[in-house]
């Protein structure tokens, strides 16, 4: 499933998203498979971490954590 995510994240058209754009460097990298399993990890420790607070997801955070 979270592959799935990162494959929706990476091949639609989504603005604004800092994750989508380190994914993105990622991919001109290491190529678009390698780019979309590291998002797919990227969002599950994203995942984990709000369910271990029990905080709600905010964006900024998320692209603070990929800076």
């Amino acid at each position: 499933m979270l592959y799935e995510a990162a494959n929706i994240i990476l091949t639609h058209p989504v603005r604004g998203s800092v994750l989508k754009s380190w994914a993105a460097r990622l991919a001109a990298r290491s190529g678009m498979r390698k780019a979309k399993v590291a998002l797919a990890r990227k969002l599950a420790v994203v995942l984990h971490r709000m369910l271990a607070d029990g905080t709600p997801f905010v964006a900024n955070r998320a692209a603070a954590a990929v800076a």
